[in-house]
């Protein structure tokens, strides 16, 4: 890790601005096994684990690990579950004094992680679901007095707006994560959203773009895809290339962040922690292309370990990692 980015990662725990996340909190269900079965097939796994995740609790997990001050907005159920998923946010730092309790299940998922770390993930929203617009409204106050705000699909689309809105029109700066991917966005998600982050196969998808000859993401014309980011609302955005790192837009240029190299046992949380990360930049006063210079190191962490919030670490567990060696 180069000194200004370790300098950087540091630093976080110092930063005066704040996050907010609204967004999920899932109970993971998550088994290993030696490849990830073909549809109808039955493959034998490794003990269950329960973890917790949830698109919006990782990535709020994620940056309080890091020393950000943040909050997290959403909702849990009455069951078990529940207050696993509050006691495992508190444990991160992040701050769970605004989230609604609702009667029913919390939000779940049911994970495969085969031996090279790859991952299928089936999603139930549970009380993910019932986090309203209204619910947003009446937390306006906290949302509009935060640094940045940390978006994702998995809750409401109506609530997702409002949150953007809301934020937007305070100056609040949106980082929205497209995930689960959605096809079309709302004109009202773009026009109130600042920064968007989305994977290479999400980028494809939503600009229509034809995958790169011999799979090498980093070979597409990436100014083509600027423009296209432009056409479709998007000022700044970053597109994650897994292993291949990711690619920062920002005000008409593009630049590339190259993956930290670890052996990776379980990607899960990658995706997340890199977007928590980057909110916790943003929340530093941290260019975007700086952020996601720190994030590739955090994800690459993360990969490391097995499920979402319990592989992130803190800003000197993934300083100390990739310390060189004496």
């Amino acid at each position: 890790m180069p000194d200004v980015v370790c300098e950087r990662l540091m630093s976080l725990g110092q930063a005066e601005g704040t996050v907010a996340v609204v967004g999920s909190m899932n109970a993971d269900y998550t088994i290993t096994t030696r490849r990830l079965p073909e549809p109808g097939e039955t493959v034998k796994g490794g003990a269950l684990r329960i973890l917790p995740g949830g698109k919006g609790a990782n990535q709020a997990a994620a940056a309080a690990r890091l020393g950000a001050n943040v909050c997290m907005y959403g909702a849990v159920g009455d069951d078990a579950n529940a207050e696993f998923l509050l006691s495992k946010l508190d444990d991160a730092g992040v701050d769970t004094s605004e989230i609604l309790h609702t009667e029913g299940a919390s939000g779940t998922t049911v994970i495969t992680v085969d031996a090279d770390g790859e991952n299928t993930i089936v999603y139930s929203p549970g009380s993910n679901g019932k986090v309203s617009a209204g619910y947003v409204q009446s937390h306006r106050d906290g949302l509009t007095e935060a640094s940045v705000l940390g978006l994702c699909l998995e809750s409401p689309m109506t609530t997702v707006i409002a949150a953007a809105e809301a934020a937007h029109a305070d100056g609040v700066a949106v980082l929205l994560n497209e995930s689960p991917f959605t096809p079309e966005l709302p004109h009202e998600l773009v026009e109130a959203t600042d920064i968007l982050l989305v994977n290479e196969h999400e980028a494809a998808q939503l600009l229509e773009l034809d995958p790169p000859e011999g799979g090498d993401w980093g070979e597409l014309d990436w100014s083509d895809v600027v423009e296209r980011f432009a056409d479709y609302g998007f000022d700044q955005a970053i597109v994650t290339l897994g292993a291949g790192g990711s690619i920062v837009i920002d005000d008409g240029r593009w630049h590339r962040v190259s993956a930290a190299k670890v052996d990776a046992v379980d990607t899960t949380g990658c995706g997340d922690s890199f977007m928590g990360t980057v909110l916790a930049g943003l929340a530093a006063g941290y260019t975007l292309l700086q952020s996601a210079q720190i994030a590739s190191y955090v994800a690459a962490f993360a990969a490391t370990k097995l499920g979402a919030q319990s592989s992130f670490g803190s800003a000197h567990e993934v300083a100390e990692y990739f310390a060189p060696p004496f």
